[in-house]
């Protein structure tokens, strides 16, 4: 029913900014939490941001805390990931998921969205 698209992903300085973009089709974008994971090379997918169907509250995991910014459109049907202060430890592939809200606030886990986006990659040089 939804499909995700990322873009905004390439190469960049420690130090420096991204902002990555979700774009969502379906009719009932606003009804889902939107959330981005990442994964580095030989490491689990990890949580990233999560924010709720009207964007009121967000939540980040620890190691991005303080330097990345989840918003979202729901007229446009966007998502976006503000990431600042970067650092090589950032780098993977960014993927954004759609959650029908099941599970207690904040939805943390892959397992609790319905909806993945393909992906796009960050890499952060030294």
């Amino acid at each position: 029913q939804v499909q995700l698209v990322e873009t905004g992903g390439g190469l960049v300085q420690a130090g420096g900014s991204m902002r990555l973009v979700c774009a969502a089709s379906g009719r009932t974008f606003s009804t889902y939490a939107m959330g981005w994971f990442r994964q580095g090379k030989g490491k689990e997918r990890e949580f990233v941001a999560v924010i709720t169907q009207s964007g009121t509250r967000q939540y980040y995991g620890d190691p991005v805390k303080g330097r990345i910014t989840i918003s979202r459109d729901n007229f446009k049907n966007k998502v976006y990931l503000q990431m600042n202060s970067l650092k090589p430890d950032d780098t993977g592939i960014y993927v954004c998921a759609a959650a029908n809200v099941r599970s207690r606030w904040p939805q943390r886990f892959s397992y609790e969205y319905d909806y993945w986006g393909q992906g796009t990659q960050v890499t952060v040089f030294s």
